[in-house]
């Protein structure tokens, strides 16, 4: 059996472990986008196997570990995968941001320094070596010194790796290379620390807009470990479950936003996050989506098909190592692929100094029944069936989404439109507002003037009734 891949610029085989490692790793870690090794596998692409997963893992760790400089933990990932039977260890190499990496014992020279060319590794020369080391990037949060590097403690980041399995020591600190060349606690310190400034700021609006805040909560003054882990328990609140009932009684359930594709998202926005310029990661949550920006474009030598295929050049790489090692994260890379399994490209918008990602809320499943609200619960009788006969009736995705940006405004065709991003007339007239007033969710707020240039559009209690069974 032959594994799906072929050797290139980014994927080496290696039948067993070898004294080579080094060099691939150095050479793609100097790389834009990293590579993957794959050992047990023939440069046939054969699957053969490795034979002694664990401890070919272990040495793989300790070796990466101890003989390359700068150090790269946080920038790769060892774990097994099984082939039909047979177990490759798969190698996951981040391109690094301290370029040059070399080999420790063979230095910062031609001899240590690798670069990768096509299937293979070629060393680099003095002036290629001198260049990248020009231009290494020296404010990363490790050069960085906190800001109350002499008064912190880290009981709430030790509590998460000690329920984690993991025997801490004096070194513990060092370890997690939380401090600068100069022994001060660094600004990694100082994000994970008991006590900051920082902040996850969470924001929900009524309607499409800022206009209507409706709720504002900070997130943090701890450890980064426990604010994250804090707003993923709001986000899993307002993530609400929505039931469709079908015609033959059949319930089917599903949330808001793909749960995954949400924790990924959060996630990868708290690690990649620029902090540098002491800007944190915004949550907004709006009546029609979910917008997760975080500052900080792509990291640079990092091209937009690389970042879309999962290639991860951690901009953090010692927050990714402790989020990984506290498995809120996976593999390097792997939460781009579960965010892409859900979604597509185009919720992510990426700029210069930030990406956004928005998340639409899914339209095609009504809470009919254990979800009303109270106010829903008091209303008339009749107005409650007429909306479960609504659901009967499969109410057509346009008509909801009107209805959701309705919301409690009153809004011109010429703002429907905006608000829904389409630019043909008809389109709004014929396949939303036409069948929404028909089915009496919306009205005209001149009904005796239905062409007056000022016409605009409003629920109508039963719209009402069906956007809360919506959006509750």
């Amino acid at each position: 059996m032959n594994i799906n891949l072929t050797e290139d610029d980014k994927t080496e085989f290696k039948l067993t472990l070898n004294e080579k490692l080094e060099k691939i790793v150095v050479a793609f870690l100097n790389s834009k986008s990293g590579g993957d090794i794959y050992i047990g596998v023939a440069n046939s692409g054969e699957v053969i196997g490795e034979d002694n997963a664990d401890k070919t893992q272990l040495a793989i760790t300790d070796r990466l570990k101890t003989n390359i400089l700068p150090t790269c933990l946080g920038l790769y990932d060892v774990y097994s995968e099984d082939f039909e039977g047979k177990t490759v260890i798969h190698i996951v190499v981040s391109s690094g941001t301290e370029k040059p990496y070399y080999i420790k014992s063979l230095g910062m020279s031609p001899a240590g320094c690798y670069m990768r060319i096509g299937s293979g590794v070629k060393q680099m020369d003095i002036n290629m070596i001198d260049r990248l080391y020009a231009s290494r990037t020296r404010n990363s949060l490790r050069n960085i010194v906190s800001p109350r590097y002499s008064n912190h403690t880290f009981s709430q980041l030790k509590i998460y790796y000690e329920e984690n399995g993991f025997q801490l020591n004096d070194s513990f600190l060092h370890n997690l290379d939380l401090y600068t060349a100069d022994g001060k606690l660094n600004y990694v310190a100082y994000l994970l620390a008991d006590v900051n400034s920082v902040s996850i700021k969470f924001a929900k609006y009524s309607g499409l807009d800022k206009c209507d805040l409706i709720e504002n909560e900070e997130y943090g003054f701890c450890s980064l470990i426990k604010a994250s882990e804090k707003v993923l328990d709001k986000l899993e609140i307002e993530n609400t479950t929505f039931t469709k009932i079908t015609g033959t009684a059949k319930r089917n359930e599903r949330k808001l936003i793909d749960k995954i594709a949400l924790r990924e998202a959060f996630l990868n926005a708290i690690v990649h996050n620029d902090y540098t310029r002491e800007v944190t990661p915004l949550v907004e949550m709006f009546s029609n989506r979910l917008v997760i920006t975080s500052y900080g474009g792509l990291v640079e030598g990092l091209s937009k098909d690389d970042f879309f295929s999962g290639r991860s050049v951690p901009r953090n790489r010692e927050l990714m190592r402790v989020f990984r090692d506290l498995e809120f994260v996976e593999h390097l890379g792997s939460g781009m692929h579960r965010i892409l399994r859900a979604y597509d490209k185009s919720i992510f918008t990426i700029t210069e100094n930030f990406v956004e990602i928005v998340f639409p809320f899914h339209d095609d499943y009504l809470d009919v029944t254990e979800q009303v609200t109270e106010q829903v619960k008091v209303l008339d009788n009749n107005v409650i069936n007429a909306v479960l006969d609504l659901d009967t009736e499969q109410v057509t995705e346009q008509v909801i989404r009107l209805i959701i940006i309705l919301g409690d405004n009153e809004l011109s065709i010429k703002e429907i439109m905006i608000a829904l991003k389409l630019k043909h007339r008809p389109t709004i007239i014929y396949d939303y507002i036409k069948p929404s007033i028909e089915k009496q969710l919306i009205e005209l707020t001149q009904p005796d003037s239905p062409n007056s240039p000022t016409q605009k559009y409003r629920l109508t209690t039963l719209g009402s009734v069906l956007r809360k069974t919506k959006i509750n």
